[in-house]
């Protein structure tokens, strides 16, 4: 592979410097480097982060391939800046044994646009009942470290408590998909003044608390690892602070749509905002972006849910829930938290590659920008605003909230252990 030198760039939004690539590696990080026999990338005013990690990706493949397949969904994370994306486990077939998350991991591979890490399943077939084979999916080839029933919770503690047992063994986690299903039978929005305005189902904040509480409590007697899935409401940072508090070894995420938008949306009957979990208030919006200012929320994770136009475009009830956010993840994240003040961009760099990385055990990711580190990396033009049109987006589904919205920041280069995936926004 030939040397790419990345001139003036702004490292972690730091002092403009230059970074020359050799291979797959990082080789020198300074002022002024020789660009002889080097490829030059011309990075003045931009910055550069390492590639984003994704601990909660939907990418379909298998069986769900009219929505996103792994080539598609990788070459969204790339045009995102993602150099390593977690696949969850809701496919058909469920990845539940060792031959699904091994087809998922080889597939990834393959393709060559990011790096794709399985997550295999907690229960067989995603139904609660009996533990999957989570020591044989950890064997296999994909080396799975995560396990989730994403879409679902878990929520028989007796069968909680013996996978965060099982995990412990080798160091794995357990994600969860925080939603008592009785309290949100019937539920299509937030509970509160708007759904009780709308005649709409209520879904209560409560049924997403009522589970972490459970949660954190089970892995501090078990002495093990809980992550929670896409935390959505105030009272949630609180819980999950409480338990930080107490030493228990929680990590939590939020995505960048709990970030911005609210249920008052909904009003529209618009089902693009149709999300599980789902649109909560700006009370909850303000408390959730204070919790990843101050490390109550570890991470970032876009919860990418594709889906076909027909599971979208229909009264809001019979509605798909779930959102795209490969490809507009870090702009929210501009909008929300960088120009608000709330995080600098090495913030941004901690909550969406560093601890990301560390969370799922993605090796080579999340490493610093410097000598000898693989080069994952991505470069983001933050003076960039534009109106979001999803007719452009790698994906296959095209269900984003944020059409023709305009928002800050535009990737311009991902780099893959040193292969451009991206080059000036386009796909190589």
């Amino acid at each position: 592979m030939s040397k790419i030198l990345i001139r003036g760039a702004k490292v972690l939004g730091g002092e403009p410097q230059d970074v020359l690539i050799d291979g797959s590696t990082i080789a020198e990080v300074g002022t002024g480097l020789s660009a002889e026999g080097a490829e030059v990338v011309e990075a003045a005013g931009k910055v550069l982060l390492p590639g984003l990690v994704d601990l909660h990706t939907h990418l379909r493949e298998p069986g769900r391939e009219d929505s996103e397949t792994v080539l598609t969904g990788t070459r969204a994370a790339a045009s995102g800046g993602y150099t390593a994306v977690f696949a969850m486990a809701n496919t058909f077939p469920v990845a539940d044994t060792a031959g699904v998350v091994e087809q998922v991991y080889r597939l990834g591979r393959e393709h060559g646009y990011c790096d794709v890490q399985p997550i295999g399943a907690v229960t067989v077939g995603l139904e609660g009942r009996k533990l999957a084979e989570l020591g044989a999916m950890h064997e296999s080839a994909a080396g799975v470290t995560v396990f989730s029933d994403d879409g679902k919770c878990v929520d028989d503690a007796v069968i909680m408590r013996r996978a965060l047992e099982y995990v412990k063994a080798f160091g794995g986690v357990v994600a969860q998909h925080a939603q008592e299903p009785r309290l949100t039978e019937g539920a299509q929005m937030n509970e509160g003044v708007v759904s009780a305005e709308l005649g709409l189902g209520g879904w209560p904040a409560v049924a997403e608390e009522s589970i972490i509480a459970r949660d954190v409590l089970l892995a501090e007697h078990v002495g093990s690892r809980v992550h929670i899935c896409h935390l959505s409401t105030a009272g949630s940072v609180e819980i999950v602070r409480w338990a930080k508090s107490r030493g228990i070894d929680v990590t939590a995420e939020v995505t960048p749509h709990h970030l911005l938008l609210t249920d008052e949306l909904v009003r529209s009957y618009n089902p693009v905002y149709k999300v599980n979990p789902p649109l909560r208030t700006e009370r909850d919006v303000l408390a959730l972006r204070e919790a990843l200012a101050d490390g109550t929320i570890d991470i970032v994770a876009t919860d990418h849910a594709p889906h076909p136009h027909e599971d979208k475009d229909c009264e809001w009830a019979a509605a798909a829930m779930g959102m795209v956010g490969l490809e507009t993840a870090l702009s929210v994240v501009q909008e929300t938290m960088v120009e608000t003040g709330l995080l600098d961009w090495a913030g941004v760099a901690s909550r969406m590659s560093f601890k990301p990385a560390l969370i799922g055990q993605a090796e080579g990711h999340g490493r610093p920008v410097s000598a000898g580190e693989p080069a994952n990396l991505m470069l983001v033009d933050t003076e960039y605003r534009g109106s979001v049109d999803p007719a452009g987006f790698a994906s296959r589904s095209r269900n984003t909230p944020y059409e023709g919205r305009e928002l800050p920041g535009r990737v311009t280069h991902t780099w893959l252990r040193g292969r451009a995936t991206l080059v000036d926004g386009k796909l190589t």
